[in-house]
């Protein structure tokens, strides 16, 4: 009875060694190896794991918002998918700004598109009346007379050429050679000089304006923008830079603007005054140069006994 129990035994090692040695492949070496003796229980063969990926869960999602899809797994550590860039550059800044902030962008833009109009008007035309006003005094600086000083100057159209025809109008209209005609040859005269200066003095009262209100007006877009931008946070429920960047970007481009408008229309501003304060200078030399003229010949008109009067330049 011994005997057959140890055969059955035997024999069910003998089944099982089969299976097991298909999963573990051939020995390494050509030793037997005894088998210790095995219970009647049976035994379940394991099966090979299953390597089929299993899906990733689907994201969870927070406060009721739409959760981000999960990008392939990099290292073993899954990661969210980052949100599409914003090129920030200063065109798509303001073709993406806000309908007011576009308003102040444009504003500011064509202010300093007038400065620098300005820059190159102003320039030329101080130039040009600087150095006609100075071949004028340079021609008439040998005059001994209002009308010597005329027939030099000729027909060149200069403040200088106002000054003469004023002062021999005067004289020619004023009778006798009392104080008087002298007192209003240099009101006639000096209405010209005013007049003059306020010509000079054109288009810089826009740089003033320009230099001084150009950075509020950049300021209050940039408001303007960030107030957008935090109501846009409020209701995407994120405090992602990626998200929030962009909207103060683009409500920082109008300070920016602002700044690069005000900034030039100062340094210009600064620059004329400068320059028509000098053409204010030698328009006063000029009218002192008429003045010394109509004394010399009020002088000789006393002496010859009121001899003719100089004839109005034409």
């Amino acid at each position: 009875m011994h005997r057959v129990s140890l055969a059955i035994s035997f024999a069910a090692v003998l089944t099982l060694a089969g299976p097991l040695r298909a999963q573990l492949g051939p020995p390494t070496d050509h030793s037997v190896a005894i088998a210790p003796p095995v219970s009647s229980t049976p035994v379940a063969t394991a099966h090979p794991a299953d390597t089929t990926p299993t899906s990733a869960p689907p994201p969870a999602q927070v406060d009721g918002a739409p959760a981000r899809p999960l990008e392939p797994v990099a290292n073993g550590i899954p990661r969210t998918a980052a949100p599409n860039a914003h090129e920030l550059s200063p065109w798509t800044m303001f073709l993406n700004a806000d309908i007011l902030v576009k308003i102040v962008m444009a504003g500011l833009a064509l202010a300093s598109v007038v400065t620098w109009t300005i820059l190159v008007a102003k320039t030329i035309e101080l130039g040009l009346a600087r150095r006609s006003l100075a071949r004028a005094l340079s021609r008439t600086a040998g005059a001994v007379s209002l009308g010597e000083a005329g027939a030099a100057l000729g027909k060149h159209q200069t403040v200088l050429d106002r000054l003469v025809a004023a002062v021999v109008d005067e004289m020619c209209i004023s009778p006798g050679t009392s104080d008087g005609m002298k007192e209003r040859a240099v009101s006639r005269c000096a209405e010209i000089v005013k007049a003059e200066g306020r010509t000079a003095r054109r288009g810089m009262g826009a740089l003033a304006t320009i230099g001084a209100i150009s950075p509020f007006v950049g300021l209050f877009g940039t408001v303007w923008g960030i107030m957008n931008s935090f109501i846009g946070i409020s209701k995407a429920q994120t405090t992602n830079l990626a998200v929030v960047a962009p909207g103060i970007a683009e409500a920082l481009l109008a300070t920016a603007i602002g700044l690069a408008a005000a900034i030039p229309a100062v340094i210009i501003y600064n620059h004329f005054a400068r320059a028509t304060r000098c053409y204010g200078d030698l328009v006063q030399r000029a009218s002192g140069s008429v003045m010394r003229l109509l004394s010399r010949d009020l002088d000789r008109r006393r002496d010859a006994g009121m001899s003719p009067l100089p004839q109005a330049a034409e």
